[in-house]
């Protein structure tokens, strides 16, 4: 099994920026890949971003230019740096975590964008 724990979450103000990080642990496999979901209210969960533990980046196309996605193998972690956070952006954010064999998902965190 593989764990997910997930920070970062938060209120922002339209325009500004929040840093999501996404740990894993447990039974890593060394070919994995690891994003970022986002679900919002009365909406089907979408794909934010995704990166392979290679380094091959993919994302939705109403995020790209503005978020980041990054990974840092040693610790297992993914990180989302969300810049120019817009109204449509609010959402319950999921840390996704998939191999061969598995997929695993974290909690959840809440992206409010409010002034």
């Amino acid at each position: 099994q593989v764990q997910l724990v997930e920070s970062g979450g938060g209120l922002v103000q339209p325009g500004g920026s929040l840093r999501l990080s996404c740990a894993a642990s447990g039974s890593i496999f060394s070919f994995n890949v690891m994003g970022w979901y986002r679900q919002a209210p009365g909406k089907q969960r979408e794909l934010v971003a995704g990166i392979s533990r290679g380094g091959s980046i993919n994302y939705a196309d109403s995020v790209k230019g503005r978020f980041t996605i990054s990974r840092d193998n040693a610790k297992n972690t993914v990180y989302l740096q969300m810049s120019s956070l817009k109204s449509e952006d609010p959402a319950v954010y999921y840390c996704n975590y998939r191999d061969r064999s598995l997929s695993a998902w974290g909690q959840g965190t809440q992206v409010t964008v409010s002034s």
